[in-house]
């Protein structure tokens, strides 16, 4: 039997179901809400949690994957007490994302690789949650020498302990390319990679080389359309499907219960279509629509995540 960490403790991956790959409960700015505390409703964004994750799980989705880092104000207290009160089964990650504090630029690639290491076998913190999942990330920048230290951190610590690397990119510089050139620099099977927010991209030479290289790609930001509108979204994503690719794929919406980046008004103002719900709601039907098989949506939500957090 292979189980998968979750913030209810270890979970058969049989159970897992229907699973999003790509979200966040909750993101904030680090030292933000500790220092200007009337910023911070915590049993408001609790309560704002529940009821999303409800209205989730009520549309068939059984796990999300929590993939809120340090720099993106990971709250593993918050993320325990949301998961208790929810019948989803949430899936945590170590790592960092491409803002890194100045921390992880003054110690060392190993220094690094520990504290994801610490995360995923002796938990957070002192939450006991374990994380069960690497993020790291590259965007616009590029390579910056601290990212690099990054990547290669997340790489040696899925080396040491066999969790999966799920990455941010800016898929229109292709950075998805050099994520796995380093990865496999440092011996990683990339096999055990998400190349994630690949769905913003619609050059498929591109995407079928992350896929060919044997990576997972996430088609993780649907509702994001100012990156790639939904149409031209499922356009790409059918087209794979019909060559083959559905085995290589996982979906997601990169949204999250509470920011603080964007109040809930202005969420539903200037993105409407970027929530939990999307995807079951919408993007189901027209992957429906658009020829994509019962068999691939199961697929890409059900047996592609169920792989990616059993052994290889």
């Amino acid at each position: 039997m292979a189980t998968v960490e979750t913030a209810r403790g270890p979970v058969d991956t049989r159970e897992l179901g229907p699973a999003l790959m790509h979200e966040h409960i909750v993101t904030r700015s680090p030292g933000v809400q500790e220092n200007w505390p009337h910023l911070w409703d915590r049993p408001g964004i609790v309560a704002l949690a529940e009821k999303k994750l409800a209205d989730l799980y009520s549309r068939g989705i059984r796990t999300i994957v929590d993939l809120t880092t340090v720099d993106l104000g990971r709250d593993i207290g918050l993320i325990a007490e949301v998961a208790a009160r929810s019948r989803l089964h949430v899936i945590v990650a170590t790592g960092v994302w491409w803002m890194p504090q100045r921390y992880f630029s003054a110690h060392g690639v190993d220094a690094v690789a520990d504290l994801f290491i610490r995360d995923i076998r002796e938990g957070i913190g002192a939450s006991g949650i374990k994380a069960a999942i690497i993020k790291c990330a590259t965007d616009t920048a590029g390579v910056t020498p601290v990212i690099e230290n990054i990547l290669r951190a997340s790489a040696r610590a899925q080396k040491a302990t066999g969790v999966p690397i799920s990455t941010h990119t800016w898929a229109a510089g292709r950075v998805g390319e050099t994520q796995q050139a380093i990865f496999a620099q440092e011996g990683v099977d990339l096999r055990r990679v998400i190349i994630g927010h690949s769905g913003d991209s619609e050059d498929l030479k591109y995407l079928r080389g992350l896929m060919e290289r044997g990576s997972t790609i996430g088609m993780d930001r649907f509702g994001l359309d100012h990156f790639l509108p939904t149409e031209k979204r499922v356009e790409v994503l059918a087209r794979l499907c019909a060559e083959g690719y559905a085995p290589k794929m996982v979906l997601s919406h990169d949204a999250n219960c509470w920011t603080d980046m964007l109040s809930e008004d202005d969420k539903r103002r200037t993105r409407p279509r970027w929530h939990y719900n999307h995807i079951p709601d919408d993007i189901l039907p027209a992957l429906r629509k658009a020829g994509v098989s019962e068999d691939q949506l199961d697929q890409m939500l059900v047996r592609n995540p169920r792989a990616i957090f059993s052994p290889s």
